[in-house]
């Protein structure tokens, strides 16, 4: 009978103190100057206003709202920043502040550990991984040592494409961008090609399932004391596990095989070999010795930031130009009058390449890969723009949603490079409304890698083929439909007819 008493008495005072509670968080956020935002449920918060595209849903609701809006998704509050003054004061001003990053798709519900470490929060252990990154694995020296490697797996790109355009056969310039920089990345990283070992496209598939977790939305993002619970029920958490799992055991088998084989001096260090030396030297950061886990937490930045990002940038460029005729044109005579005879672009004449480059930069401007930027987490309260913002909030930078606003770019939905001629912004992090890589102490440190990647491929690709579309299509048929992902790829993937330029190029 006791008991019987006890429960009804919870069960009628359980939403008294529900509301109650609510009250109590109400009156303190009234207290504080908390930036607008649309309305939201209870437990979802704003969750069902995401949509298939958030970054799209976002930009709209702040239109409506203000380049600062809060809105919560599940328990997580979360500032949209959507305008360049905004992701100044986030990126530079307050950098400190909120530089840390949250957990990721509920990395921390699964059985490797070294996750964490990929997606590592502020603190004294990053400050030395970034360094590492910035005067060793991404130094200038480095990304140069590595043109040989760039140099060899474009013309095998070109060679096949040749191919095809012998036979007259299409060419699906999605899946030949995506396996240009798994090559190119496994290469620099692992001094091997993928191909070698995978030659059944079980790589390529591990890439792709990998990337989709990283890329989709978990309800431990959302809900971080019970979401893994929600995950284990959707299978979500068993997709993320058996992804991990694979490229596990993928990096360890490259990591054992770099351990028994020494390499003589002429030899070219890849990155492997130079954390593995960094181990066995005891390297320490900030006072962690360097073990195997880190190896693969490094290697897990470096291999699904490299790919997917350079191959979707590469995807958008050549849809836009298949689109826009007279830009593919303007770009394709200037590479062919600055190369003159010879059979393909090198990396000392990219720098020749003006035109090309303004049309990387109007590129990244509409199809930037990381639309929402990778979230950050703030540390500490601080005031953007006179609003509050509490410690463990997360911060999104739409500069997907910089990218097109007609405030800042004069017809924001046209592919027009020349817009960049007279123009002194950039993509390297100093001008806040072109953002592709980031910027402040969470900036892609691969960024210079990756750029002189995408600029020979796309320069050998233009100087050697003219590029048709399939009979039957016309530009207005290229679908510039958007996927959902870590980087927002083509929906549909890009196909296009080579023909061999009729340029004379010398034997």
């Amino acid at each position: 009978m006791a008991l019987y008493i006890l429960f009804t008495w919870l069960a009628l005072s359980l939403p008294f103190l529900l509301l109650l509670l609510v009250s109590v968080k109400n009156f303190n956020d009234k207290r504080k100057n908390l930036p607008p935002g649309p309305p939201s449920l209870p437990i979802i918060g704003n969750l069902h206003k995401l949509g298939h595209l958030p970054h799209q849903s976002l930009w709209k609701l702040s239109r409506q709202h203000g380049p600062v809006m809060l809105i919560h998704l599940g328990s997580v509050p979360t500032i949209i920043v959507s305008s360049p003054e905004a992701a100044r004061e986030v990126l530079k001003t307050h950098d400190l502040d909120c530089c840390s990053r949250p957990q990721l798709v509920g990395t921390g519900r699964l059985s490797y550990d070294y996750l964490d470490m990929a997606f590592v929060e502020y603190g004294d252990y990053w400050r030395e991984l970034r360094k590492l990154c910035v005067l060793e694995l991404f130094s200038a020296k480095r990304v140069q040592s590595f043109r040989y490697i760039r140099k060899e797996e474009v013309g095998s790109m070109i060679k096949s494409i040749t191919k095809s355009a012998e036979s007259g056969t299409p060419v699906n310039m999605s899946e030949k961008f995506m396996a240009l920089t798994a090559e190119v990345t496994c290469r620099v990283a692992f001094g091997k090609a993928f191909q070698t070992e995978f030659e059944d496209g079980r790589f390529m598939h591990m890439i792709h399932e990998a990337v989709a977790m990283l890329g989709s939305f978990s309800a431990s993002d959302f809900f971080p004391r019970f979401g893994w619970i929600v995950d284990r029920f959707t299978g979500l958490h068993s997709r993320l596990e058996k992804s991990f799992r694979n490229l596990d055991v993928f990096y360890q088998k490259v990591i054992e095989e770099h351990r028994n084989v020494n390499k003589s001096d002429e030899e070219e260090e890849d990155i492997v070999d130079l954390l593995l030396k960094m181990e066995k030297d005891q390297t320490e950061l900030a006072g962690v010795r360097l073990k195997e886990n880190n190896i693969k937490a490094i290697l897990m930045d470096i291999f699904l930031g490299g790919v997917d990002t350079s191959a979707v940038i590469m995807d958008w460029t050549m849809a836009e130009l298949a689109r826009n005729p007279r830009v593919m044109r303007k770009a394709r005579e200037e590479i062919r009058s600055c190369i003159g005879n010879k059979n393909c672009v090198v990396e000392d004449d990219l720098s020749g390449l003006k035109y090309l480059k303004l049309v990387l930069k109007e590129v990244m401007r509409l199809h930037p890969p990381g639309v929402l930027l990778i979230p950050r987490e703030t540390m500490g309260h601080f005031k953007l723009f006179g609003y509050d913002v509490d410690p463990k909030s997360r911060v999104l930078v739409n500069a997907w949603g910089i990218g097109r606003d007609p405030g800042l770019w004069e017809r924001p939905e046209e592919f027009v490079p020349e817009r960049f001629e007279e123009s002194a912004i950039d993509y390297k992090g100093n001008h806040f409304e072109l953002l592709p890589f980031g910027a402040g102490r969470r900036g892609c440190p691969g960024m210079s890698m990756a750029m002189a990647m995408i600029e020979l491929a796309l320069a050998n690709v233009l100087h050697s083929f003219d590029w048709k579309l399939p009979e039957g299509m016309v530009e207005e048929d290229v679908s510039m439909e958007e996927g959902a992902g870590l980087a927002v790829f083509k929906k549909v993937p890009l196909t296009l007819l080579p023909v061999k330029a009729s340029h004379e190029i010398e034997a």
